[in-house]
């Protein structure tokens, strides 16, 4: 079929990285936003514009919150398919308890799991969450979207298609050809070390758009193989399930025997129990921490079996010092805070696997590697970017001569997925800060609403994208990527101007403060915008070049493909 094996991964690496790049450009873009998805919830999320706090007592400020919680009206509708007869007005029989925070997290999660009386399936559980202030114990509002940790967050590895894990199986789709796709990258270009030194924007589009394509992907090719790679260990058990296949009696007596072996009970005693002191298990916890040269703040901490005999609470270090995912967890009884089990070191096998989880989650303190990972995962939608623009440019003109659409419908679908993507983002954003705190009786929650503008917006671009198309068909540019580059130049001051409209925090009193999460989010924008300001006026000029070079009817000679 090809006369070389390079030519061979030329078609791979072209056309695996066209039909999967669209999700690959996804999976970058939010990836790097989620690199600072805490600081994007403070700017949408007002009332969380404070600094991170350490997990309080759960003695006097957690437990009456838990022992208040009640899942949502949603979750119990939801779940009146799974029982048989009514839902209880009340869940009272709780069996576990979490509270979850990170050195980045002003706010405190807080989830709470009940038994669900005459379920169809055994161990039915329904779930309610709660977000608080952790100097106060007030619930902040549940209709509030944290944008960054709740929406980009899950967008860049599940694109929040939850239906049979649809989502979770594109993604991870994509990972793999994205894999196939930089080793097959690394075959063709026998030159690679020359490319990492060689850009000329100034020859031409198609040539300058191919030397950025190589160098960005060289630049950050470590970064882009690890980031494929571990994305699949992370998820590796949706990929190959355990539970719910032949596999799951297995799975079950193996939990039971790991139960048996850490000595933490697996089911509930039916017996009623008291809660201990869970603040003196926690000061315990970090004395215990503290001789291993390990002290720290709680990350984790978590009741289970709540109220009965065999409940244990589990307290689990914020490891913010390291890079693997390990919380140190020690564990107690929950009646009587009798020391039931210390987390013993983990298996070299284990220890990899945390290693290289924590490196791709990065919940270390180290802002200046949090910027690379920035830096790394827009030079992978640069890289992305261009491949489609080099595609399109390659082929245009040859398909304008032939009367072929292809290049048209490829443009139109880089766009939608390059500057309509940013449109989206920013009319989420800009949705967040223009909608009223209590919407009508009868409409949507306020987050679910600002989801819906964000696909709305997006789709609203790709219209516009498959509009504007048409020159691409007689081997010009596409007007639409000026058009939306000048909507992403309107758009990201605009959200900086509301910010300020609808909280008081200007740019100059976040930086005076400073308070970098909102600053630094604002600088952002305006950068961005600053960014398709400058774009969209030479993409004026290439548009005004072609008018000039091409014939009226804009099909092209064979001289002007070569030097286009």
């Amino acid at each position: 079929m090809f006369k070389s094996f390079r030519l061979s991964m030329t078609w791979v690496h072209t056309w695996f990285g066209l039909v999967l790049g669209f999700v690959l450009m996804a999976a970058f873009f939010f990836g790097a936003l989620s690199v600072f998805d805490r600081e994007i919830d403070r700017w949408a999320v007002p009332q969380s514009r404070f600094e991170p706090q350490p997990m309080p007592s759960f003695d006097r400020m957690l437990r009456p919150v838990f022992e208040r919680m009640q899942p949502s009206a949603d979750s119990i509708e939801r779940m009146r398919e799974r029982v048989n007869g009514p839902l209880p007005e009340r869940f009272d029989t709780p069996i576990r308890w979490g509270a979850y925070t990170t050195h980045r997290d002003p706010v405190l999660g807080l989830f709470a799991g009940y038994e669900v009386p005459n379920a169809k399936e055994p161990e039915t559980s329904i779930w309610a969450n709660r977000t608080i202030d952790p100097r106060t114990g007030a619930a902040l509002p549940d209709d509030r979207l944290k944008i960054g940790s709740r929406f980009f967050y899950p967008l860049h590895y599940s694109l929040t298609l939850h239906w049979m894990n649809l989502g979770y199986w594109i993604v991870g789709l994509a990972s793999l050809v994205m894999l196939v796709a930089l080793i097959s990258g690394v075959v063709m270009h026998r030159k690679i070390f020359r490319e990492f030194f060689t850009f000329r924007p100034w020859r031409n589009i198609q040539r300058g758009t191919l030397d950025l394509h190589n160098l960005t992907g060289v630049v950050a090719l470590p970064f882009h193989f690890f980031f494929a790679f571990t994305g699949l260990v992370i998820f590796a058990g949706i990929y190959f399930p355990v539970g719910h296949t032949q596999l799951e009696p297995l799975h079950e007596l193996h939990e039971k025997h790991d139960a048996e072996n850490t000595g933490l009970p697996h089911d509930r005693a039916g017996v009623p129990a008291p809660l201990a002191s869970v603040d003196a298990m926690v000061a315990e916890a970090q004395r215990r921490w503290a001789t291993r040269g390990m002290a720290g703040e709680v990350g984790f901490l978590a009741v289970q079996h709540v109220g009965d005999a065999n409940g244990y609470v589990s307290v689990y270090r914020a490891g913010t010092d390291r890079i693997a995912l390990v919380g140190e967890g020690i564990h107690f009884k929950a009646s009587t805070g009798e020391l039931l089990r210390e987390d013993p070191p983990r298996t070299a096998v284990d220890g990899i696997n945390t290693f290289l989880t924590g490196l791709h989650l990065q919940h270390f303190r180290h802002w200046l590697l949090r910027w690379l990972y920035v830096l790394g995962g827009l030079a992978g939608c640069v890289c992305i970017a261009t491949g489609f623009i080099f595609f399109v440019e390659k082929r245009k003109r040859q398909h304008a001569q032939a009367g072929g659409q292809g290049a048209r419908a490829v443009d139109a679908l880089a766009a939608t997925t390059v500057t309509g993507m940013l449109i989206a983002t920013l009319g989420i954003l800009i949705a967040n800060r223009l909608l009223p705190e209590s919407l009508p009786a009868g409409w949507p929650g306020r987050g679910d609403v600002e989801r819906y503008v964000f696909w709305g917006v997006w789709l609203l671009a790709m219209a516009h994208a498959f509009w504007r198309s048409a020159p691409v068909a007689a081997g010009r540019i596409a007007p639409a990527w000026r058009e939306q580059c000048w909507a992403i130049a309107g758009l990201a001051p605009a959200a900086v101007l509301l910010n300020w409209a609808t909280t008081g925090d200007h740019l100059f009193k976040t930086l005076a403060e400073p308070y970098w999460p909102v600053a630094g989010l604002d600088l952002s924008l305006l950068v961005g915008g600053l960014l398709a300001a400058v774009a969209a006026r030479r993409l004026r000029r290439k548009e005004q070049n072609d008018d000039v070079r091409l014939p009226a009817a804009g099909i092209v000679g064979e001289a002007e493909v070569r030097h286009g």
